[in-house]
């Protein structure tokens, strides 16, 4: 029997974002779909978990109970605690590996400790890869219980938004099983080959757009792992060098999971303890023009536009705007991350940690602090045509490429001619670029301690080209 229990108060402090909340809503409606298909539905119940599984075994006198293992705190602890109780009554329960390749505690360096640090971390991961198994085909027919309780409409969990905001998120999203199928093949079709020089390229379609189907579990790692290499008798080959870019992406999502396995406290506190003093400014003005979009940045502004519309931000600029919030205005990465976890429809509490500490300098294989994007140099190199600010900032589309990124330099001359008013039509800029960048080395240069290898006059010259998102495969 495929049971869906609704159980959000079991996983605060973080409990699922609103964007989430209308995937899973679309997600649980295709699931039942399909397996009604097949002669099947989903029971829907609503938590406690514990208590509506005991009713539900009592009712239909289950033997045994399955799942996939998750891997955040909150559900760890509750999962543990149900198979527990389960067991002493005499009820089979196993859970399975399901939502990653390898498990988080397999993994480990060579003083059997957790790694720090992706690459060598990617490393061991590929030389057990071979041993992964190959994903089962889909079950033709589930059999009946005798005994089938009601459960509840998918409608009564109340998912959807009262407020109609999520509009623009059905034109870009096909929650459930067949969407993620369908967006992994024409991905494998059209835009792996490029992947590796366009993904970071926002005004192209080149990046693969399944996170929220992993999350779901729409879409497994082993699925994505197998058709993604060549397998050969038991060695494994990467397709190209797209695909090996994809697949280390995959990486990516099973390294956050192994962070946030060994080190829990990373969804709101800081990996690297000397952060805990850090001093970050609370700027509430600034923080919500940042949410809207409205900092006068334009790159930034584009950015955190299309999270608001779409549910979604481009991997490239979550970095930007992930880097102006935390080093332009000083504000604390875990204002980025709880907006960050509300708005995504990809929001995965692992790698919205990881991706928040690595952009704040503070978590595992972060960029150093010092290392601030220039949002500027950042738009012209990535969007060179000017194609993504245009879209998601039309109120500057008139302007010329070369002011575009930076209206705030714009001789009046040019503002005037397309008829734009700083202020008026689009703010004035909430920071100051270069002031906020030095103000956040000072900030960080006082935090250093006499073992840290760089001094603030070899911080200052230095230009962010980073290398990961916040939290986007």
């Amino acid at each position: 029997m495929p049971v869906y229990i609704h159980a959000p108060e079991e996983e605060a402090p973080w409990s699922m974002g609103a964007a989430s909340q209308w995937w899973l809503h679309h997600s649980l409606t295709a699931l039942d779909q399909s397996l009604r298909a097949i002669k099947s539905r989903l029971l829907i119940l609503k938590g406690p978990a514990q208590r509506a599984l005991s009713d539900l075994i009592q009712t239909t006198g289950a033997t045994a109970v399955h799942w996939n293992r998750s891997y955040e705190p909150a559900t760890i602890a509750r999962d543990t605690e149900i198979k527990a109780t389960l067991r002493e009554t005499g009820i089979e329960v196993d859970s399975h590996i399901g939502n990653v390749l390898l498990e988080p505690w397999t993994i480990r360096n060579g003083s059997g400790e957790p790694f720090r640090v992706f690459t060598p971390f990617w490393r061991a991961c590929q030389r057990t890869l071979s041993t992964v198994p190959a994903p089962l085909p889909a079950p033709r027919s589930i059999a009946q219980a005798k005994k089938t309780p009601v459960g509840v409409p998918i409608a009564d969990l109340q998912l959807l938004p009262t407020r109609d905001w999520a509009q623009g998120f059905s034109s870009m999203w096909t929650p459930g099983e067949h969407g993620a199928l369908t967006r992994f093949e024409q991905f494998l079709d059209e835009a792996v080959n490029h992947y590796a020089g366009e993904r970071n390229r926002p005004d192209h379609a080149g990046t693969s757009g399944l996170a929220p189907h992993l999350h779901f579990g729409e879409l497994s790692p082993r699925q994505v792992l197998a058709h993604t290499m060549h397998i050969t008798g038991e060695s494994s080959q990467i397709k190209d060098t797209g695909a090996e870019t994809f697949l280390r992406e995959i990486g990516w999502r099973e390294f956050a999971h192994h962070v946030l396995f060994a080190f829990p406290h990373t969804t709101d506190q800081p990996l690297d303890q000397k952060f805990r003093p850090f001093e970050w400014r609370q700027e509430p003005t600034a923080l919500g023009a940042w949410q809207r979009g409205q900092t006068g940045i334009p790159i930034v502004d584009a950015g955190m536009r299309e999270l608001w519309h779409t549910g979604w931000m481009h991997n490239r600029v979550r970095m930007i705007v992930a880097s102006f919030l935390t080093k332009n205005l000083g504000i604390s990465w875990l204002e980025g991350a709880r907006w960050f976890y509300d708005t995504l429809v990809d929001a995965d509490l692992a790698a919205n940690s990881l991706g928040w500490q690595w952009a704040a300098g503070c978590g595992a294989d972060a960029a150093p602090y010092y290392r601030i994007f220039n949002p500027i140099l950042q738009a012209e190199r990535f969007d060179p045509q000017r194609d993504y600010l245009r879209r998601w900032v039309p109120e500057l589309a008139a302007l010329p490429d070369a002011w575009i990124h930076q209206p705030f330099r714009a001789p009046p001359m040019i503002l005037a001619e397309v008829g734009l008013q700083l202020g008026k039509h689009y703010p004035h800029p909430v920071v100051d670029l270069a002031a906020s960048r030095d103000r956040a080395l000072a900030t960080w240069q006082r935090l250093r301690t006499p073992a840290d290898p760089l001094d603030a006059a070899q911080a200052a010259p230095r230009r962010a080209k980073g290398k990961r998102a916040p939290s986007k495969k």
